[in-house]
């Protein structure tokens, strides 16, 4: 019965007005007096930030925050494939023919995921990481490879939330949410930076959105709040760093795994 009722609320509260009527607020000058309960609330470490709080103009000022130089600092590794943002390992493992398996007891498609883009094909044996982001976290998002963008899509969907009551007891969130998806080529292939929108996340913002490469480590976009990025690369192309499990927290710039090339 709780979690019935806990399931209804949260289809009431996902819809995109209420998104809107609260990323309004966030950007509004009346809630930068709520920084610092934020930061006290969610224990935000406000000194890595590049500015004091009182120097942001709204909580959406705050949120995404860019840090001082150097508190992210880059693995070094030749062909090192690097963690896009900071982080918790929701998933992570080989796609199967097509299917991400089991995240939070759930299968996903990547015909759902990416909308049924003919990019797919290049992921259906590829690797994951579903990477989500609490309000706590540094919500930038950054390059993971160098590279070109080969295309962009905006998939227009829902604002469920993404955290583990979501991902657990909603259907197919990840594929249901709003998503704006990069596709990234690199010197071995192809990634795809999958970035969903979450319950009051007004929206998903690219840093520059004229860029058409990127640096590893680049600042690429930034959620507004907090959300989930899903990580796939391409099939035959990726290692992934020994160790790395669900559960696990990354910061952005930390190794996820080594690019390949591809076996002919």
């Amino acid at each position: 019965m709780a979690k019935t009722l806990l399931r209804l609320m949260t289809e009431l509260s996902s819809r995109k007005w209420i998104s809107r009527t609260v990323g309004a607020f966030s950007k509004s000058r009346g809630s930068k007096a709520f920084i610092p309960y934020f930061v006290r609330t969610y224990n935000i470490p406000a000194q890595e930030a590049e500015k004091d709080w009182k120097e942001y103009r709204s909580l959406n000022d705050f949120f995404t925050r860019r840090l001082k130089p150097g508190m992210r600092p880059l693995d070094s590794s030749e062909h090192a494939l690097i963690s896009p943002v900071d982080a918790k390992i929701t998933a992570a493992g080989p796609i199967s023919a097509g299917t991400i398996l089991n995240v939070k007891g759930q299968n996903y498609t990547l015909a759902e995921l990416l909308n049924h883009s003919p990019h797919l094909e290049k992921y259906k044996h590829g690797y994951v990481f579903v990477l989500y982001l609490s309000p706590r976290d540094y919500h930038r998002i950054h390059a993971p490879v160098s590279g070109r963008k080969i295309e962009s899509e905006h998939i227009k969907g829902k604002v469920y939330p993404v955290n583990d009551f979501g991902l657990t007891h909603m259907k197919s969130v990840l594929s249901r949410n709003e998503r704006l998806i990069t596709y990234i080529e690199h010197d071995y292939g192809e990634v795809a930076v999958v970035k969903v929108g979450a319950m009051n996340v007004s929206s998903i913002q690219y840093t520059d959105a004229d860029a058409r490469s990127w640096t590893r480590g680049d600042d690429l976009a930034y959620f507004e709040f907090g959300s989930t990025v899903v990580l796939l690369m391409q099939t035959d192309t990726f290692e992934p760093a020994p160790g790395l499990k669900p559960g696990d927290s990354v910061k952005m710039g930390s190794l996820l795994g080594l690019l390949k090339p591809k076996q002919s």
